[in-house]
């Protein structure tokens, strides 16, 4: 199982959008709000060096917005998400 963590804030519809994904996918996450938490922003800032969410962290993999081939490489699921509607 992987350690994923994902810094967003509520009104992000990218944010949104990769919750839906891992939600999909039954990956379990652990979720920052980083309009809320400074802490928790300042930590997404030196992890990505980005101030723009989604930064998801996949075990030591970071990626920057909605991504998904990288994250479902990193997450080592099949192709059959990579696949449009």
């Amino acid at each position: 199982m992987h350690n994923v963590k994902i810094y967003s804030t509520p009104t992000c519809h990218f944010c949104q959008m990769t919750k839906e994904f891992f939600k999909e996918n039954n990956v379990s996450y652990e979720e920052f709000n980083v309009a809320a938490d400074q802490d928790r922003r300042k930590e997404m800032m030196e992890k990505s060096g980005q101030l723009g969410v989604p930064v998801i962290l996949v075990d030591d993999q970071v990626v920057v917005g909605f991504n998904k081939p990288r994250l479902s490489r990193f997450l080592g699921l099949g192709d059959n998400t990579l696949k449009t509607a």
